[in-house]
């Protein structure tokens, strides 16, 4: 019998006619992926309209995590909403913060000292490889393995650690404020970084023989949820999902701000190395090989920083002039922006946020449309959304 795809046999249209045609009756069914589906990355609902183990369409419901983040600021002044861009992609509350500042502060035209923006991008950069520590391990449970999940959470506590020196917290730390940094590192704390570094960099070669380069792995990633340039163009995706699509894409080297200019980086790009230039498996590499990275950046960043000032001298009750600002940053999910309206005051007059996993989940109707069924909860860990950003 002559090979036939799943919908061809289901609908028994295999061509040829005669004994190659099968006659199965089927059904659609409408299946619900969530709002709390052990294998979605936060409460996202996904209604799925299937025939057998088919997937004909995807829709994404969101919204179960809205909190009114933007209609907040109104009501705060700029140091007390660093706390709420915290909780946006509260895996990566460093680059959060990070952004925030950085659209204050050139809004307010501050300046603020070299040390204080080594030791910013120290922060944001250990965040970077926290977060996508989080997605190599929670991505191999989305696909049954359990093992990489326990490395990855071993190694990230020795950057919560790092975080807990700094600022007292290991999650939510508003540490990055407007102006500088909340304290200067604590003594010995370069030291410690660098002993981390030296220990985790051997690891990441150790992910790749526990599960990169693992048979199964590949098989149930490769080839599928194939993102192509002219889809990651339209839907104006940024981070890893463009990047795994082969479009060299890194605001840190293309619009570079902070200390990023000073510094040595590749930015990593999907390949194709294991099947469609694009698919589950190049946007899993771009994360791997972005915290062989950001080791490297943060090498770079002990040797360089120089003494000083980490904060730039402000009044408490700072007022910022009127006018407008729009900032995008590179953050682990791709480009967080800010766009910031002033009419003078203490306060934000309009507040609007651009969420890299909100514009990220839009394709996700194009990515689930004609798979099977397994295939969903590998499309959307690759996509590697947090929902506290997608509803704010």
């Amino acid at each position: 019998m002559a090979t036939n795809t799943v919908r061809e046999i289901a609908y028994g249209l295999a061509p040829g006619g005669g004994d190659e045609t099968i006659d199965v009756a089927s059904e659609e069914m409408l299946v619900n992926m969530g709002p709390q589906h052990p294998s979605t990355h936060g409460v996202l609902r996904v209604i799925l309209r299937t025939d057998g183990e088919m997937v004909l369409e995807a829709e994404p419901h969101i919204g179960f995590l809205h909190r009114c983040k933007e209609k907040i600021a109104e009501y705060l002044n700029y140091y007390q909403y660093v706390g709420y861009t915290d909780r946006l992609d509260y895996l990566a509350a460093m680059n959060n913060n990070h952004a925030w500042a950085m659209c204050v502060e050139k809004l307010a035209g501050i300046e603020v000292p070299r040390r204080a923006e080594y030791i910013r991008v120290i922060a944001a950069e250990l965040n970077r490889i926290a977060s996508h520590l989080v997605s190599f391990g929670t991505y191999g449970m989305d696909l049954g393995a359990f093992a990489p999940f326990l490395y990855a959470f071993r190694e990230r506590e020795y950057i919560l650690d790092l975080f807990e020196q700094l600022c007292g917290a290991r999650l939510t730390l508003s540490y990055i404020n407007v102006g500088g940094v909340t304290w200067d590192l604590p003594p010995g704390f370069l030291d410690k970084l660098e002993e981390f570094l030296d220990y985790f960099e051997p690891k990441i070669v150790e992910y790749d023989r526990l599960l990169t380069y693992n048979h199964i792995f590949i098989r149930r990633t490769a080839n599928v949820g194939v993102v192509t340039r002219d889809l990651a163009t339209r839907y104006a995706l940024s981070g890893p999902m463009i990047r795994g699509s082969g479009v060299p894409l890194d605001l840190r080297r293309d619009r570079p701000y902070s200390v990023y200019p000073e510094l040595q980086f590749d930015v990593a790009v999907g390949t194709g190395a294991q099947g469609t230039l694009g698919d589950c498996w190049d946007r899993y590499w771009v994360k791997l090989e972005e915290m062989r990275q950001s080791v490297r950046i943060l090498r770079q960043c002990i040797k360089q920083i120089p003494d000083g000032s980490f904060r730039a001298k402000l009044p408490r009750a700072m007022r910022v002039p009127p006018g407008e600002v729009y900032g995008e940053f590179e953050n682990p999910r791709g480009h967080l922006g800010f766009f910031i309206e002033s009419q003078g005051g203490t306060m934000p007059y309009r507040l609007k946020i651009r969420g890299p996993s909100f514009v990220n989940l839009a394709c996700i109707s194009e990515l689930c449309r004609g798979v099977l069924l397994a295939d969903v909860p590998a499309i959307i860990g690759s996509i590697d959304v947090v929902m506290g950003e997608v509803d704010r």
